[in-house]
């Protein structure tokens, strides 16, 4: 296993994360997984072997079933690992139940904290953007819930590249912490984050934790064209993400990823993981898993090198289209391209717009 710096932080994180989406399988979230207590424990124990030490949850999934659980499963080895969990989602009815207010936040993380049987909380997340409340407030109850001890860092997950860079810029105004992460979704399947949040991840340091790498299992190998997917994947359970709006080209990448699994004398899975953990800017790829098998195969992926030409291979099927202004930047600007630039317009030409 390697370790990464997360971020303008001196925090190392395992390329691979230990996501724990599946944990308690309740509501919404068991269309993912429904993974009990025992089998939860195989898996952080599983994890922890192959060196991983970044476990990451949310207070919103299996209604904090899955933190609960995860403060179970480290009773007493809490210190060999760094928890990462999130808020901003609705736990409940009620109109602030929900939001990234200074309300909402300190009582959901104390909240966190006791299903968690922890004393602080290693990564502090916003699940998702809120558009109501000020900027101002929410970084200021991070901050305030820093220097009390009970958050050690603050990322973001889902934020657009305006919404990352105003949050940056409010911290840096009014001295609050800064995000040091953002999670967010990007694979072989949807590589859109390149036009705006990797390069502000390389440009302002914000390291990239990656949901959902293999696409709510897409790019497992388990879904060919024209044939039935497997009957316990989490698309036929009623898992609707991410959207699929050109399944020709998905299915495409899959062949391509089948082909150089054969190559390599491993799976589909393990070659998309190894694809995405060498893209600029990425710190920890978060995996879960229904079963351990999946889990192992998953966390293989650490020690596969995929050759120049098989990562060219890749990236010809897979490359997002140049929309405006970035063509515009390949054609036009291309003598003053920095490094941030370059991680979606390198080894491009305007005829490949």
């Amino acid at each position: 296993m390697q370790y990464r710096r997360l971020g303008r932080s001196g925090l190392y994180v395992s390329t691979l994360t230990l996501g724990t989406m599946t944990f308690g399988g309740k509501g919404f979230y068991a269309a993912a997984g429904t993974t009990d207590v025992e089998a939860a424990k195989r898996q952080v124990d599983i994890a922890l072997d192959h060196g991983v030490n970044l476990l990451d949850t949310s207070n919103a999934y299996s209604d904090g079933a899955a933190e609960e659980m995860l403060g179970e499963v480290l009773e007493g080895r809490r210190d060999r690992t760094l928890i990462a969990t999130k808020a901003r989602l609705p736990v409940g009815p009620g109109p602030n139940d929900t939001g990234a207010s200074r309300h909402h936040l300190i009582a959901q993380c104390e909240a966190s904290l006791r299903r968690l049987r922890t004393d602080h909380i290693d990564l502090y997340q916003m699940h998702e953007w809120d558009g109501l409340t000020p900027l101002e407030e929410t970084l200021e109850a991070l901050d305030t819930l820093v220097r009390s001890g009970k958050v050690r860092y603050i990322g973001c997950s889902n934020y657009a590249g305006r919404h990352l860079m105003k949050a940056l810029a409010v911290s840096e105004k009014h001295g609050f912490q800064r995000f040091i992460s953002q999670q967010i979704y990007y694979s072989l399947q949807a590589r859109e984050a390149e036009y705006e949040l990797v390069p502000i991840a390389l440009d302002e340091e914000v390291g990239i934790l990656v949901w959902s790498p293999l696409a709510g299992g897409l790019l497992s190998g388990a879904y060919r064209r024209n044939q039935e997917g497997p009957e316990d994947g989490r698309l036929l359970a009623g898992w609707d993400e991410p959207p699929v709006r050109d399944e020709d080209a998905l299915y495409d990448i899959i062949d391509m990823l089948v082909e150089i699994g054969e190559e390599h004398g491993v799976s589909a899975a393990r070659v998309s993981l190894a694809w995405l953990m060498n893209r600029p800017g990425v710190a920890s790829l978060v995996v879960g898993a229904r079963k351990d098998e999946q889990l192992l195969d998953n966390l293989a992926a650490a020690d596969l090198e995929l050759t120049a030409e098989q990562t060219a291979r890749l990236d010809a099927l897979s490359d997002p289209p140049l929309i405006y202004p970035y063509w515009h930047h390949l054609k036009s600007g291309s003598d003053r391209l920095g490094t941030a630039d370059l991680s979606l317009l390198g080894g491009r030409s305007y005829s490949q717009k």
